[in-house]
Protein backbone atom coordinates (compact mmCIF):
# COMPACT_ATOMS: atom_id res chain seq x y z
CA UNK A 1 0.00 0.00 0.00
CA UNK A 2 1.13 3.65 -0.84
CA UNK A 3 0.32 7.40 0.30
CA UNK A 4 -2.52 8.81 -1.68
CA UNK A 5 -3.89 12.69 -1.87
CA UNK A 6 -6.03 13.65 0.74
CA UNK A 7 -4.27 11.20 3.02
CA UNK A 8 -1.92 12.95 6.06
CA UNK A 9 1.33 12.11 5.12
CA UNK A 10 2.72 8.40 6.07
CA UNK A 11 -0.93 7.28 5.99
CA UNK A 12 -1.27 4.19 4.16
CA UNK A 13 -4.39 4.10 1.78
CA UNK A 14 -7.05 1.62 2.50
CA UNK A 15 -7.48 -0.30 -0.80
CA UNK A 16 -8.01 -3.96 -1.93
CA UNK A 17 -8.36 -5.78 -5.03
CA UNK A 18 -9.40 -8.96 -6.08
CA UNK A 19 -9.78 -11.52 -9.07
CA UNK A 20 -12.74 -14.23 -8.58
CA UNK A 21 -13.30 -17.05 -11.61
CA UNK A 22 -15.66 -19.99 -11.43
CA UNK A 23 -17.20 -21.59 -14.08
CA UNK A 24 -20.16 -19.27 -13.85
CA UNK A 25 -18.63 -15.73 -13.64
CA UNK A 26 -15.01 -13.78 -13.98
CA UNK A 27 -14.79 -10.83 -11.68
CA UNK A 28 -11.94 -8.17 -11.19
CA UNK A 29 -12.04 -5.64 -9.06
CA UNK A 30 -10.73 -2.91 -6.92
CA UNK A 31 -11.68 -0.60 -4.04
CA UNK A 32 -10.13 2.68 -2.55
CA UNK A 33 -11.86 3.84 0.83
CA UNK A 34 -10.26 6.87 1.08
CA UNK A 35 -11.41 7.99 -2.28
CA UNK A 36 -13.11 10.82 -4.00
CA UNK A 37 -16.24 8.37 -5.11
CA UNK A 38 -14.93 7.09 -9.16
CA UNK A 39 -15.83 5.05 -10.55
CA UNK A 40 -15.72 2.17 -13.42
CA UNK A 41 -18.42 -0.34 -13.53
CA UNK A 42 -18.82 -3.12 -16.20
CA UNK A 43 -21.66 -5.90 -15.21
CA UNK A 44 -23.20 -6.30 -18.20
CA UNK A 45 -26.64 -5.11 -16.65
CA UNK A 46 -26.83 -1.58 -16.75
CA UNK A 47 -29.19 -0.79 -13.77
CA UNK A 48 -26.86 -2.91 -11.86
CA UNK A 49 -23.99 -0.32 -12.59
CA UNK A 50 -25.97 2.38 -12.07
CA UNK A 51 -26.49 1.09 -8.95
CA UNK A 52 -22.73 0.47 -8.32
CA UNK A 53 -22.13 3.68 -9.26
CA UNK A 54 -24.19 5.24 -6.73
CA UNK A 55 -22.70 2.87 -3.90
CA UNK A 56 -19.26 4.30 -4.91
CA UNK A 57 -20.25 8.16 -5.21
CA UNK A 58 -22.10 8.23 -2.08
CA UNK A 59 -19.19 6.65 -0.45
CA UNK A 60 -16.70 8.02 -1.85
CA UNK A 61 -14.76 4.68 -2.18
CA UNK A 62 -13.03 4.44 -5.36
CA UNK A 63 -14.49 1.27 -7.17
CA UNK A 64 -13.61 -0.54 -10.27
CA UNK A 65 -15.51 -3.57 -11.49
CA UNK A 66 -15.53 -5.46 -14.39
CA UNK A 67 -17.27 -8.60 -14.31
CA UNK A 68 -18.85 -11.20 -16.55
CA UNK A 69 -20.81 -13.90 -15.99
CA UNK A 70 -23.86 -16.58 -17.55
CA UNK A 71 -26.56 -13.70 -17.71
CA UNK A 72 -28.46 -15.70 -20.64
CA UNK A 73 -29.44 -17.90 -17.82
CA UNK A 74 -30.24 -15.39 -15.06
CA UNK A 75 -28.20 -12.42 -13.75
CA UNK A 76 -28.68 -14.19 -10.37
CA UNK A 77 -25.03 -15.72 -10.11
CA UNK A 78 -23.48 -12.71 -11.82
CA UNK A 79 -25.10 -9.53 -8.86
CA UNK A 80 -24.29 -12.51 -5.96
CA UNK A 81 -20.66 -13.26 -7.29
CA UNK A 82 -20.07 -9.08 -7.54
CA UNK A 83 -21.40 -9.25 -3.70
CA UNK A 84 -18.94 -11.45 -2.86
CA UNK A 85 -16.15 -10.20 -4.47
CA UNK A 86 -16.90 -6.79 -3.33
CA UNK A 87 -17.23 -7.43 -0.02
CA UNK A 88 -14.16 -9.09 -0.03
CA UNK A 89 -11.68 -6.09 -1.00
CA UNK A 90 -13.85 -4.07 1.41
CA UNK A 91 -12.61 -6.32 4.34
CA UNK A 92 -9.20 -6.59 2.56
CA UNK A 93 -9.63 -2.27 2.18
CA UNK A 94 -10.24 -1.99 6.08
CA UNK A 95 -7.63 -4.49 7.38
CA UNK A 96 -7.99 -4.55 11.35
CA UNK A 97 -10.37 -1.44 11.78
CA UNK A 98 -7.88 0.73 13.57
CA UNK A 99 -9.63 4.14 14.25
CA UNK A 100 -12.91 3.50 12.57
CA UNK A 101 -16.04 5.35 13.77
CA UNK A 102 -17.68 1.86 13.34
CA UNK A 103 -21.22 2.44 13.37
CA UNK A 104 -23.55 4.39 11.26
CA UNK A 105 -27.40 4.54 11.36
CA UNK A 106 -29.56 6.80 8.90
CA UNK A 107 -32.61 7.54 6.61
CA UNK A 108 -32.06 8.19 2.86
CA UNK A 109 -35.03 9.91 0.91
CA UNK A 110 -35.48 9.76 -2.63
CA UNK A 111 -38.69 11.19 -3.96
CA UNK A 112 -41.27 8.76 -2.68
CA UNK A 113 -39.18 6.28 -1.00
CA UNK A 114 -37.63 6.46 2.54
CA UNK A 115 -35.19 3.80 3.29
CA UNK A 116 -33.70 3.27 6.74
CA UNK A 117 -29.90 2.04 6.77
CA UNK A 118 -28.41 0.85 10.10
CA UNK A 119 -24.60 -0.73 10.04
CA UNK A 120 -21.95 -2.03 11.95
CA UNK A 121 -18.22 -2.89 11.33
CA UNK A 122 -18.10 -5.37 13.54
CA UNK A 123 -16.81 -8.46 12.39
CA UNK A 124 -19.46 -10.47 12.66
CA UNK A 125 -21.73 -10.60 9.62
CA UNK A 126 -25.32 -10.19 9.43
CA UNK A 127 -27.90 -8.87 7.29
CA UNK A 128 -31.73 -8.07 8.00
CA UNK A 129 -33.62 -6.99 4.55
CA UNK A 130 -37.10 -5.31 5.09
CA UNK A 131 -37.27 -4.36 1.92
CA UNK A 132 -40.13 -5.11 -0.28
CA UNK A 133 -41.51 -4.16 -3.69
CA UNK A 134 -44.72 -3.23 -4.81
CA UNK A 135 -44.38 -5.37 -8.18
CA UNK A 136 -41.14 -7.45 -9.43
CA UNK A 137 -41.05 -6.15 -12.55
CA UNK A 138 -37.41 -6.21 -13.91
CA UNK A 139 -35.66 -2.94 -14.61
CA UNK A 140 -33.56 -2.14 -17.33
CA UNK A 141 -32.13 -4.19 -20.49
CA UNK A 142 -30.73 -7.06 -19.98
CA UNK A 143 -33.66 -6.91 -16.91
CA UNK A 144 -32.56 -6.64 -13.10
CA UNK A 145 -34.36 -8.25 -10.92
CA UNK A 146 -35.17 -5.75 -7.80
CA UNK A 147 -35.10 -9.17 -5.68
CA UNK A 148 -31.46 -9.33 -6.44
CA UNK A 149 -30.50 -6.75 -4.45
CA UNK A 150 -30.96 -8.77 -1.24
CA UNK A 151 -28.79 -11.65 -2.86
CA UNK A 152 -26.27 -8.52 -3.46
CA UNK A 153 -26.20 -7.01 0.16
CA UNK A 154 -26.02 -10.45 1.50
CA UNK A 155 -23.23 -11.38 0.10
CA UNK A 156 -21.51 -8.11 0.27
CA UNK A 157 -22.16 -7.99 3.61
CA UNK A 158 -21.28 -11.45 4.87
CA UNK A 159 -17.69 -11.66 2.71
CA UNK A 160 -17.39 -8.30 4.39
CA UNK A 161 -17.89 -9.21 7.85
CA UNK A 162 -19.97 -6.44 8.84
CA UNK A 163 -23.79 -6.28 9.96
CA UNK A 164 -26.86 -4.28 8.24
CA UNK A 165 -29.66 -3.85 8.60
CA UNK A 166 -32.20 -2.01 5.95
CA UNK A 167 -35.91 -1.43 6.24
CA UNK A 168 -38.20 0.30 3.78
CA UNK A 169 -40.58 2.98 5.64
CA UNK A 170 -42.67 4.20 2.28
CA UNK A 171 -41.98 3.80 -0.92
CA UNK A 172 -43.71 2.88 -4.86
CA UNK A 173 -41.31 3.11 -7.37
CA UNK A 174 -39.28 -0.14 -7.67
CA UNK A 175 -36.27 1.71 -8.88
CA UNK A 176 -36.51 4.63 -6.45
CA UNK A 177 -36.41 2.25 -3.90
CA UNK A 178 -33.03 0.36 -5.15
CA UNK A 179 -31.74 3.97 -5.32
CA UNK A 180 -32.55 4.94 -1.89
CA UNK A 181 -31.03 1.51 -0.62
CA UNK A 182 -27.65 1.83 -2.27
CA UNK A 183 -27.68 5.56 -1.60
CA UNK A 184 -28.14 4.76 2.10
CA UNK A 185 -25.89 2.02 2.48
CA UNK A 186 -23.26 4.15 0.25
CA UNK A 187 -23.37 6.96 3.07
CA UNK A 188 -23.58 4.52 6.26
CA UNK A 189 -19.92 3.07 4.79
CA UNK A 190 -19.12 6.52 4.49
CA UNK A 191 -19.46 7.44 8.17
CA UNK A 192 -18.73 4.20 9.89
CA UNK A 193 -15.20 3.45 7.91
CA UNK A 194 -14.26 7.33 8.50
CA UNK A 195 -11.31 7.33 10.83
CA UNK A 196 -12.09 9.27 14.38
CA UNK A 197 -9.44 7.70 16.69
CA UNK A 198 -6.22 5.92 16.98
CA UNK A 199 -7.92 2.44 18.81
CA UNK A 200 -10.42 -0.34 17.79
CA UNK A 201 -13.92 0.78 18.56
CA UNK A 202 -14.23 -2.41 20.59
CA UNK A 203 -13.54 -3.63 25.02
CA UNK A 204 -12.59 -6.61 23.27
CA UNK A 205 -9.45 -4.74 21.17
CA UNK A 206 -10.45 -6.50 18.04
CA UNK A 207 -13.04 -5.98 15.69
CA UNK A 208 -13.25 -9.91 13.83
Amino acid sequence: MSTIDGLDEGRVARAGSCRRVTKETSIEASIVIDGSGSSEIDTMIPFFDHMLTQLSKHSSCDISISAKGDIEVDAHHLVEDVGIVLGTIFAEALGDKMGVSRFSSLTLPLDEALVEVSLDLSGRPYLYYGIDFPSSNPLGSPPFDPCLAEEFFRAFCFAGRFCLHLDLRRGKNAHHILEATFKGVARAILMAAARTSMGVPSTKGVLA
